[in-house]
């Protein structure tokens, strides 16, 4: 037959706004399914959709539904005109049990407008065929439709595997492959549809793993004892949370900060790779925490691991061909990257964490990671539900899109509103929700494990540095080898070199924190921004209170002004604070429930009794461990009723990350350099010696293996696209979120793009200084015999300026291209 195709017409008239279902408040008269069907309907008939028949029939047939808005496809089936057996492959028709969508509206809409269907309108599609599919309105449930040929012999097919209702029965998913090949035998034209084949898939391995996982515990009951798998202990409440998820296969991890949600996540991965032979596990946490993964898997697990960064091209490269069991990405590079690793990797499993960067649907980044496939999952959060009850159906729509059912019934069901405005005043029947995720969510908080629990645990996180740290960073680097090179070859130093040893190792420190501690005139730092993230997420599920130290008042004062920002109560003690004045700050901080923080550099690392806080954050790593210990005394000590957290926070790739890594914090290059912490003093020649021996083995190693990635706003969420949004009209949370936004790669000229915006961002910070201004025209102008003024700029040689030329001109073609 001759396929049709024409675009929905405007069916809207003057009068219509009278009659419009309205997207935020149920209508009295209509209960909520009622109302979620009826605006499903509306927005269907009112929206442009290019409807084509791609079937046999007339009416009753296949039709491919395209949104020009989203530029998606949507393959629709109508078999009645009465909602009971139509089918569409959008995500809201799956999961909104009504039976209707928004595109089987609009192909029911584009058929009357075009067909006469007066005979159609009462009847329903049979067909000759006989299939097994999927009825999403029912809750996924296997049936079987029985059409005209050997009606008879199916029927006695239906007898011994399906319901009276044709619904297959719970014993027949191991036999389905039989169940298959006897309807094939009845007649070859038998359809299984591919969907209804996935999910009995699905639920077969289901029962296989969890068989497979019980028997292995059984022979392994201590998941830590396992040979080869883990280099850790586990405490029996992780333990617990391990076997949790694992028999799970797709979960949820919320334990409390600080219980060691990343060490069961892997002990999950690892044991699935005895037990199941995964081969491929992909992390997706903020850029800031990759190399924090990193080092906990090398610490945890024998298991190979690789960071994926840099540009597009250069991220599918690592994708494609790395060996590594794991592969570490961000939340802000998944938004480019979610196609390729769906096409080009198999992946098994997805560790999701600080997953409250997808609680909000709308954002690109949540709508992205949602499209991420895999098999297995464990998805790690402290905070699943922050402000509002829809926070966690987002989260769980990562995990199991169906298991909270429709959106619309769950905020109906735990939400409380005013009746008049339709303000959600409250919630109502939480437990219940407990117990529908009693198989998929885990949460337990540190009073319930406490007897479990060591009284202090510490933790390195681990943060990257901006590019105007490393620029600094590496170039006192560069002094600090050349000084090392040099007592290597002479065996000594000067004492102008050993001024300049100091000064540079100091400057190296100082910018592991912020640009601003060296010149205070520019401040670019990453660690601030971490640690206003530990604080709101502590704040969230603990009443205790928080020490912060760093040993430069200058990086202090950032964080006291950021803490003003947030109107979070704190105390704050440095070298200026007369000793009158001190005790005042510490009984405040002892009795004023509001005064949560107690900020501080060093000064405060001696003396002072703070048990009342429970978490400790050191902004900075001091080189002698005694001082660290002094830091740590003052909450962790005689009279702590709590347990105690201790986080480091530590530049990626730094002087910082090698004293972990290479020193181990021991008293070695405290001894040799330190006295209580300062860069002031060194000791003997004997002393000196043991430090430049630490020191030589310190710089040969920093920066040498890692790559870093330097990402744009890369802590910040990206917008929701903004595409096929009618700009017109409200945004409907209830409607489903079917029409997945398309992610363009970065094209080529970024880079050109990148480089030349970051010339002119020099450029002006340069421009701003009179000073810097009036030094850069006296170094690229000159004054010729006659008085004239023109431009001197030196250059290397006449392939730096054809080089330059270059660039300019692909910049500017590429730019051009895009108009």
């Amino acid at each position: 037959m001759k396929k049709k195709s024409a675009a929905l017409p405007d069916t809207k008239t003057e009068n219509s706004a009278e009659f419009r279902i309205p997207y935020y408040k149920k209508p009295a008269n209509l209960s909520v399914d009622e109302w979620q069907w009826k605006l499903r309907k509306q927005f269907g008939e009112e929206n442009e959709f290019v409807i084509t028949n791609i079937g046999d029939e007339a009416v009753f047939s296949d039709y491919l539904v395209y949104n020009p808005n989203t530029i998606n496809n949507y393959k629709v089936s109508i078999r009645d005109f009465n909602h009971q057996k139509n089918f569409c492959n959008c995500l809201d028709f799956k999961t909104n049990r009504l039976g209707i969508c928004k595109h089987i509206a609009a192909t029911l809409k584009f058929l009357t407008a075009n067909l006469e269907i007066t005979e159609y309108l009462s009847k329903q599609f049979v067909g000759s065929y006989s299939s097994i599919y999927l009825d999403y309105p029912g809750g996924r449930q296997v049936k079987l439709k029985i059409g005209t040929e050997k009606s008879a012999e199916y029927e006695g097919l239906r007898k011994r595997y399906f319901s009276d209702n044709n619904e297959l029965l719970a014993t027949s998913f191991p036999v389905f492959e039989k169940i298959l090949h006897e309807a094939k035998q009845i007649n070859a034209s038998f359809v299984c549809y591919e969907d209804a084949l996935a999910y009995v898939i699905q639920i077969r391995e289901n029962i296989n793993r969890r068989l497979k996982i019980g028997d292995f515990l059984k022979k392994n009951p201590k998941i830590s004892d396992i040979a080869g798998a883990l280099k850790v202990k586990l405490f029996p409440f992780q333990e617990d949370g391990v076997k949790f998820a694992a028999r799970a296969g797709r979960s949820l991890i919320a334990d409390d900060m600080g219980l060691g949600k990343t060490l069961q996540a892997v002990a999950v991965a690892e044991m699935y790779k005895k037990v199941l032979q995964i081969h491929k596990v992909l992390i997706v946490c903020p850029t800031s925490l990759k190399y924090q993964w990193k080092s906990e898997i090398e610490r945890f697990s024998n298991s190979s691991v690789e960071i994926i960064d840099g540009n597009v091209s250069r991220r599918k490269e690592q994708y494609s061909q790395s060996d590594s069991f794991y592969q570490i990405t961000s939340y802000s590079s998944i938004a480019n990257d979610v196609d390729f690793i769906n096409d080009a990797l198999e992946l098994d499993f997805v560790i999701l964490d600080e997953a409250q960067r997808i609680k909000n649907w709308k954002t690109k980044v949540s709508k992205s990671v949602k499209r991420l496939n895999s098999t297995y999952t464990v998805v790690l959060t402290g905070t699943p539900l922050e402000n509002k009850l829809e926070e966690l159906y987002s989260i769980m729509q990562f995990i199991d899109v169906y298991q909270l059912g429709p959106l619309y019934q769950f905020v109906d069901r735990y939400q409380l509103k005013d009746p008049e405005t339709g303000k959600v005043i409250g919630y109502q029947h939480l437990n219940e929700i407990k117990a529908l995720l009693s198989d998929t969510l885990l949460r337990r908080t540190k009073s319930e494990v406490l007897k479990q629990l060591p009284e202090r645990m510490d933790k390195n996180l681990f943060v990257p540095m901006t590019h105007e740290q490393h620029e600094i960073h590496d170039e006192m680097q560069m002094v600090v080898s050349k000084l090392v090179s040099k007592w290597r070859k002479f065996g000594f130093l000067n004492e102008a070199d050993r001024q300049r040893l100091i000064l540079s190792l100091s400057r190296m420190r100082m910018v592991c924190d912020s640009t601003f501690i060296i010149d205070q005139r520019t401040r670019k730092d990453t660690k601030i921004e971490e640690l206003m993230n530990i604080l709101e997420e502590f704040f969230e599920t603990n009443d205790s209170k928080v020490v912060i130290f760093s040993q430069w008042e200058r990086m202090t004062r950032l964080v006291a002004d950021e803490l003003e920002k947030r109107d979070f109560g704190f105390e704050y003690l440095h070298g200026g604070i007369p000793s009158q004045k001190r005790e005042k700050l510490l009984t405040n901080f002892k009795e004023n429930p509001n005064s949560r923080i107690f900020l501080s550099t060093d000064t405060g690392g001696v003396g002072l009794n703070l048990q009342s806080a429970a978490l400790l954050v050191n902004l900075d790593i001091p080189w002698n461990p005694a001082v660290l210990e002094q830091r740590i005394g003052r909450i962790y000590r005689l009279g702590q009723k709590r347990n105690v957290t201790i986080i480091n926070l530590v530049s990626t790739g730094t002087i910082e990350h090698k004293m972990l890594d290479v020193l181990k914090f021991k008293s070695s290059m405290a001894s040799g350099v330190l006295d209580g912490g300062e860069d002031a003093i060194f000791l003997d020649n004997e002393q000196f010696k043991g430090f430049m021996e630490s020191l030589a083995t310190l710089t040969d190693e920093v920066s040498t293996d890692i790559d870093f990635e330097i990402e744009a706003n890369s802590e910040f969420e990206l917008p929701s696209d903004s595409k096929g949004i009618d700009a017109n009209k409200e945004e409907n949370p209830l409607l489903g979120d079917d029409d997945i936004f398309d992610v363009e790669e970065t094209d080529k000229s970024t880079d050109l793009l990148n480089q030349g915006l970051s010339f002119f961002s020099n450029l002006m910070e340069t421009l701003k200084n009179p000073k810097a201004t009036q030094e850069l025209l006296n170094n690229i102008t000159e004054k010729d015999a006659n008085g004239k003024v023109f431009l001197k700029i030196p250059i290397e040689n006449r392939e730096v300026v054809e080089n330059g030329l270059r660039v300019m001109r692909n910049l500017f073609s590429d730019l051009t291209n895009q108009k």
